[in-house]
């Protein structure tokens, strides 16, 4: 393999258009109850500056500390998240769209490790928060929880 250097550190970015006013899908991040029916299944609190929450995926046996750094109400939310000195920064950004559309981008930066190991981790945090924008939008426009971050690791089954 030919000597793959980085020269700028990955960004994990995934983006949707969700049909619904900016207001609505900035609240479904910002209120553990809506989060819940998309993303993980507990949290310690709402989504307010200087904050700090813990959030659970039960299924996964796994809880990631959340610290609230920025919120622009219905346009902007940064934290910082992760365990253990693995701390990254996400940023949610909510650009109305037409009449009562929503375009939702999620950024994930400041991963930590050698090359192999920051690529690796942004290349999964945009898979994860694409599923999550999926989840997101069948909940809001549909009323469906697709369960997509339940059955993306389904227990016992081994995988290549």
């Amino acid at each position: 393999m030919n000597n793959l250097e980085l020269t700028h550190a990955p960004v994990a970015k995934a983006a949707m258009l969700i049909r619904k006013p900016a207001r609505e899908v900035f609240e479904a991040f910002i209120d553990p109850a809506i989060t819940t029916r998309f993303w993980f299944t507990k949290s310690t609190g709402r989504l307010e500056p200087g904050q700090h929450v813990t959030w659970t995926w039960e299924m996964y046996d796994v809880s990631v500390d959340v610290e609230v750094r920025e919120i622009e109400t219905n346009k902007r939310i940064v934290i910082e998240w992760g365990n253990y000195g693995e701390m990254t920064t996400v940023e949610w950004l909510f650009t109305p769209y037409e009449n009562d559309k929503t375009y939702v981008t999620i950024k994930n930066y400041g991963f930590k490790g050698d090359g192999d190991k920051v690529v690796k981790d942004a290349l999964d945090s945009t898979g994860g928060f694409t599923w999550v924008l999926a989840g997101l939008k069948a909940l809001l426009e549909r009323n469906l929880e697709l369960n997509v971050i339940v059955d993306a690791f389904p227990k016992g089954l081994e995988l290549a």
